[in-house]
């Protein structure tokens, strides 16, 4: 962190979407630094096993509850993490909840419940970050984004929506921080497909299991990237693999083709082979590690496909270098895009 929002002992640093994935990763990351950690999310399972490893790392960890769309909620849980652990150096949302499906097979009322987690999570997390931040003008607020907040693709469209608002709530805040003169920092991690628990209890409709597009990323990579944006947050946004930057560019250089690409393949690359079980559990009203539920961890079930670590992740952390990883990811863009394009002139 800068000079002015480096704390003087160990961190405090809340965390929603703490009991699985990302969020569970990046706990145990700072953790290790021995901050104190608030973990926030719905399923006290998850959370009990969390904090379980923060302890264990050299972390304090504080369990709380809390469902990020009850905007009351997450005031609370705001308040009682400052009330254990002192002022909030850094604020993480990660929190998200979707449906795996058409647009025309999910119904208003999950739509509207997705869409208030997954978006209005995080306008409520900043909010109460930002209450206790900004009168001591000092603070960081890291989202956690999407490559598909950028290129959406099919049967996400809440997902692709929400990731979507939030880089544009986050960018209007940021303006609005500057011209205030606040030391108080925003930023932006936008992620790849990443191998979370989240292919397990997401509520699918499609017929064969859901799966992430590959490249696939372990959620450590992720994790590392979001534990340097908070040391580092005065850059606008950090960019976690090589495809992330590959899907920005093809989205900026081609979005017309782009968009052929993907309804011809992003229909089949985000299903496995295997026919959906219909008594997987769903977490979209309910969490799926609840009182009766299962600590599903960090990982989801793509550990042999996953990458542990992202060379691209690690040139972004020095700016001098991110040429060279635009560079790469532009051959990358040229090397999907080149066949259509050519196939498109011939016809």
């Amino acid at each position: 962190m800068s000079r002015r929002n480096r704390p003087a002992g160990p961190q405090t640093v809340v965390i929603t979407g703490a009991s699985a994935g990302i969020g569970r990763a990046t706990a145990r990351l700072f953790a290790a630094r021995g901050a104190n950690v608030a973990l926030v999310a719905r399923g006290r399972t998850g959370l009990d096993a969390a904090a379980a490893e923060v302890e264990e790392r050299g972390g304090r960890a504080l369990v709380l509850p809390t469902d990020v769309a009850d905007a009351d909620q997450v005031e609370a849980a705001a308040q009682a993490a400052e009330d254990a652990f002192g002022p909030i150096d850094v604020w993480v949302n990660d929190a998200f909840s979707t449906v795996f499906a058409p647009f025309t097979e999910v119904g208003a009322e999950e739509y509207r419940r997705a869409t208030e987690v997954t978006y209005l999570g995080f306008v409520n997390g900043t909010r109460a970050a930002l209450r206790r931040m900004l009168p001591r003008d000092a603070g960081a607020v890291v989202q956690v984004g999407s490559a598909l907040g950028f290129r959406s693709v099919p049967l996400q469209s809440v997902y692709c929506g929400a990731k979507h608002a939030i880089n544009g709530f986050t960018s209007s805040l940021r303006t609005e921080l500057l011209h205030q003169g606040s030391h108080v920092a925003v930023t932006v991690v936008q992620m790849p497909a990443v191998n979370t628990p989240q292919f397990d209890w997401v509520l699918s409709r499609l017929p064969k299991t859901p799966r992430p597009v590959a490249p696939v990323y372990q959620p450590e990579v992720a994790a590392r990237a979001v534990l340097y944006a908070a040391a580092h947050p005065r850059r606008k946004q950090y960019y976690v693999g090589a495809s992330t930057v590959a899907t920005i560019l093809a989205n900026r250089l081609a979005p017309a083709l782009l968009d052929r690409y993907l309804a011809r393949t992003g229909y089949d690359s985000q299903q496995t082979d295997e026919r959906a079980d219909a008594g997987r559990p769903e977490n979209l009203w309910q969490p799926a590690d609840g009182p009766d539920g299962t600590d599903h961890g960090a990982h989801g079930v793509f550990d042999d496909s996953s990458h542990p670590h992202s060379p691209q992740a690690a040139l972004a952390r020095h700016p001098v270098l991110v040429a060279a990883a635009s560079a790469a990811a532009g051959a990358a863009v040229t090397a999907v895009l080149g066949p259509a394009r050519r196939n498109r002139r011939g016809r």
